[in-house]
């Protein structure tokens, strides 16, 4: 069952506290106009075991609505944001913490990131401003960096540059990465993920059960960053739904 038939289902039916099995059924007909009555129903019945509908009485259903992902904005994460947006108020940037991820993880880490991503020419004055505010702060670490000086320390700040027109959300006023993000950041950038890369498919699994992924904008962003037959894989290796 293609996660891009998933997105579709969750649009139309955004909204009904209840479905009806004939409008479920002419919906799914109108995606697959060549498939019988037999498999259409079956589909129903995919969508009912894995969760995504209940039957609530006879030819009635309702769809199980799944929530944002909104993490947890730590204080000291809303003063790093707000040190930088008083101090170079015209710059586009994001901020993340890497404890974001514990929640989709079977080992939790107890070394971490907050991240600021910032467009490239703006890095070295990002890196300028929090160099004042902490003393564990780099700027666009290598693999040895990470190694050598990033791991000696329980809590780093990382300032990196942000890819053009990267998935972000705002939440409480704050720009933050969303998940589709995440996830391809996770497959592209192995230095800064490396305490998650044992655990991908864990995390693309519980995020994909969990949260509504974007398919489209996941989609968009994984081929900037090179990743599309990666996330496709996953994608199929996993049996992933939106």
């Amino acid at each position: 069952m293609s996660s891009g038939f998933l997105n579709s289902l969750y649009t139309r039916f955004e909204g009904n506290s209840t479905i009806s099995y004939k409008d479920l059924f002419s919906f799914i007909q109108k995606e697959f106009p060549s498939l019988a009555e037999k498999t259409i129903n079956w589909k129903i019945y995919q969508l009912k075991s894995k969760g995504i509908l209940s039957h609530i009485s006879r030819g009635i259903y309702s769809m199980r609505k799944k929530n944002d992902f909104t993490p947890e904005l730590s204080p000291y994460l809303k003063r790093i944001f707000k040190k930088v947006k008083r101090d170079l108020p015209l710059i586009n940037f994001c901020v993340w913490d890497s404890r974001w991820l514990n929640e989709f993880m079977i080992h939790q880490i107890f070394r971490y990131y907050i991240v600021v991503e910032t467009e490239k020419d703006a890095a070295d004055s990002v890196f300028n401003v929090l160099n004042g505010f902490s003393k564990n702060v780099f700027l666009n670490p290598d693999r040895e960096t990470f190694r050598r000086y990033i791991s000696n320390y329980s809590e780093v700040i990382i300032v990196k540059s942000l890819i053009s027109e990267a998935p972000l959300l705002e939440l409480e006023n704050i720009m933050v990465p969303s998940i589709e993000k995440l996830l391809i950041d996770c497959l592209t950038d192995v230095d800064l993920f490396a305490a998650q890369q044992d655990e991908l498919d864990n995390i693309y699994q519980m995020v994909f059960q969990k949260y509504p992924v974007n398919i489209n904008k996941i989609s968009r962003y994984a081929r900037r960053r090179g990743q599309i037959d990666e996330l496709e894989n996953k994608i199929e290796h996993l049996n992933l739904n939106l």
